[in-house]
């Protein structure tokens, strides 16, 4: 699988959401470049804990006995997986909905 990087990210983001006005893109744009970001560190991540596991044995001192716990790049790779979504939510927001109905469908008239 081809590697993302943060440029081919954010022209593929531009591209989709290439048909907002102009104010409204230039708004997502700020949004699309974090997204990119966020997108490539996931990824980085995602390898990562593939390699690595998401959990880890440790011992704090040689007194303590080793215990298992989450490794720091799970812990990191969950929180940038809700930004991304939460970023990806706003610009989906940004769309225009087509099919939203524009009477009251549930109406007895």
């Amino acid at each position: 699988m081809a590697r993302v990087t943060e440029k081919s990210e954010i022209e593929r983001l531009t591209k989709i959401y290439e048909t907002l006005p102009p104010k409204q893109l230039a708004l997502a744009q700020g949004l699309i470049v974090q997204a990119a970001r966020i997108r490539v560190r996931l990824d980085e991540l995602s390898a990562d804990i593939n390699e690595h596991g998401m959990t880890e044995i440790f011992q704090q001192s040689e007194k303590c006995n080793a215990y298992s716990r989450t490794r720091p790049e799970a812990e990191l790779f969950v929180k940038l997986d809700k930004n991304y979504q939460s970023v990806i939510k706003q610009l989906d927001g940004m769309i225009p909905r087509d099919d939203a109905p524009t009477e009251d469908v549930f109406s007895c008239d």
